[in-house]
């Protein structure tokens, strides 16, 4: 007989419950007091019902009558409507180079400007390669004037920070 085999989101019911006493709640909520597994066990029978132990680290534990079928239903369906208010928010990410040309850059911060206008972050990260790394200054300005025309629809959340080879910043849609 296999006793763990529960899972963390699942709650014991009817015979999986091997407490000896329990503290029962009825259908509607009402407590019934302290009883042994087995009589809350025959009540939950008797009501056509299912036995639910929902406080199992309390002592004695809680076990309410219920039934789990229905339970379960309405928790996915509260998950669903939860699930349904959130707004995910994803962070594209635009890569430049120090010595990127004008029309590029401007074409990088179209793309920029629609990801922001969708409600998308963006990371913005400018790679050094070789001998760029002297020359950080440069890329430095690359991002400023990459900042100045997205500065409309985006606002950095922090300045531009150097990490390892690459300068990075990124930026929040505006509200």
């Amino acid at each position: 007989m296999i006793w763990r085999c529960l899972t963390i989101k699942e709650l014991p019911i009817n015979e999986e419950i091997r407490d000896r006493e329990v503290r029962l709640l009825s259908q509607t909520g009402e407590q019934l007091g302290i009883v042994s597994a087995r009589e809350a066990q025959i009540m939950a029978n008797e009501a056509n019902v299912d036995l639910v132990k929902i406080s199992p680290n309390a002592k004695p534990p809680v076990c309410k009558i219920m039934d789990y079928g229905k339970f379960k239903y309405e928790q996915s369906r509260k998950e669903k409507e939860s699930r349904k208010k959130q707004k995910t928010v994803t962070v594209k990410e635009i890569r430049l180079r120090p010595s990127i040309e004008e029309n590029d850059l401007n074409t990088k911060a179209k793309q920029a400007i629609k990801f922001l206008t969708k409600g998308d972050k963006v990371k913005v990260e400018l790679r050094f390669r070789g001998r760029e790394m002297g020359h950080k200054d440069a890329g430095l300005v690359v991002v400023k004037k990459f900042l100045d025309i997205v500065k409309e629809v985006g606002t950095p959340t922090r300045h531009p920070k150097f990490e390892g080879n690459r300068l990075v910043v990124t930026l929040d849609p505006k509200k």
